[in-house]
């Protein structure tokens, strides 16, 4: 025997209640650590315990409608417990997001009822058949993605994966107004609520500062061998912006860890004077060479990049950016743009932070309120991988 306890609904109404603040969490969080507790404690008092310790007895409502509380909520019950978690459909909530935010690690753990989508449906049979695919879809998505974090260090959620590199690196950035919490609508037509702007890292101390976080996460990543080596020979800074940080990269790697690689760039234009042509700086001709940039948007760059040292006999061999968004090209496809790159171009694409990173630092940082982490999950439920 079993039962659902009402945790969070998916009216807008219920924040009025259940969202209400106790001490160090929220009413609705409260009620799902008791019922974790009150599982365990009814299934150690069972008569059979021994066959029933690992199953719930008492599993939670949630409104899918609302993908931060379905996360919370599914943090504070534990991995074990079922939600049932209406709200899909006729309500407007998210399949996707309530997926990546309700299902546990093994992709289960999580109901989703839909009936007026189904019923006024005008074929309810080819309509319940397309929930069901969605919603294996969306599980398959949540596996992809948590197997990818396992596999990725920049993509790792708790405090203990972020480097001090990477903390100093946040802290800077906001410090000189690079990275910006409020609402920003994108390129892609996205509402953000971050904006990252590498272009006002602009002063002595900023790039100073900058040269050696990208070093770090160069030197932390696989593009170093077991023995310290790197596996790269030149640094590459596509232009504009990538000139400038090619040669903060290059400096900082010889200064911190006496790594003396080469540096080159291109020009937009070829140059019909002196030495000519678009290349400038160290040869790539036969070379390992890493691309550096500031972030990879849509992959344009990187690509065309990646074209043209291999038109020149010089092998590509990772990508190193300051920043990766880490979400959804679009809804249709589950692959970030800095995936992409680095499976079509079968290179690594290292990071100096990721989103993760980012939303693990507002946990931790006394700077900053629940509204703005609120933001950033909800955001990364939505269109994060």
């Amino acid at each position: 025997k079993g039962a659902f306890l009402l945790c969070k609904t998916s009216n807008p109404g219920s924040n009025d209640l259940l969202a209400l603040k106790l001490q160090n969490e929220t009413l609705f969080e409260k009620i799902a650590k008791l019922t974790d507790e009150w599982s365990q404690k009814a299934a150690a008092e069972s008569a059979d315990s021994d066959s029933t310790d690992s199953i719930p007895r008492l599993g939670l409502v949630v409104g899918a409608t609302d993908p931060h509380a379905l996360s919370l909520a599914r943090q504070s019950a534990g991995k074990s417990a079922w939600i049932l978690a209406p709200g899909v459909g006729a309500q407007g909530g998210d399949l996707d997001a309530a997926c990546r935010a309700g299902l546990d690690e093994d992709g289960s753990g999580l109901l989703i009822p839909v009936s007026r989508g189904v019923s006024r449906a005008s074929d309810p049979a080819a309509e319940a058949k397309t929930l069901k695919e969605g919603i294996n879809a969306a599980r398959e998505a949540v596996l992809e993605s948590k197997r990818t974090a396992s596999s990725s260090s920049a993509a790792a959620e708790d405090s203990s994966s972020m480097a001090p590199y990477q903390k100093e690196f946040l802290e800077f950035s906001l410090k000189e107004g690079v990275l910006k919490f409020g609402s920003f609508v994108l390129k892609s037509g996205r509402t953000s609520p971050y904006f990252f702007n590498a272009g006002l890292f602009s002063s002595g101390s900023a790039l100073f500062k900058l040269g050696k976080s990208y070093a770090a996460a160069i030197m932390a990543s696989e593009l170093v061998e077991k023995d310290g080596k790197v596996k790269f020979d030149v640094v590459f800074g596509p232009a504009y912006k990538g000139i400038s940080l090619g040669a903060l990269v290059t400096a900082a790697l010889y200064s911190d860890f006496g790594v003396d690689a080469g540096f080159a760039y291109n020009r937009k234009e070829a140059k019909d004077h002196g030495e000519g042509g678009i290349l400038v700086g160290a040869s790539m001709a036969k070379k390992r060479v890493l691309i550096v940039d500031d972030v990879i948007t849509a992959g344009t760059a990187i690509r065309e990049s990646h074209t043209m040292l291999k038109g020149i006999d010089a092998v590509p061999v990772g990508v190193a950016i300051a920043l990766d968004r880490a979400e959804k090209r679009s809804l249709e496809d589950p692959k970030s743009a800095v995936q992409a790159v680095a499976r079509d171009l079968d290179i690594p694409v290292v990071s100096i932070v990721a989103l993760p990173q980012l939303q693990e630092y507002l946990r931790s940082s006394p700077d900053y309120d629940e509204d703005v982490l609120k933001l950033v999950t909800e955001y990364r439920f939505k269109y994060g991988v």
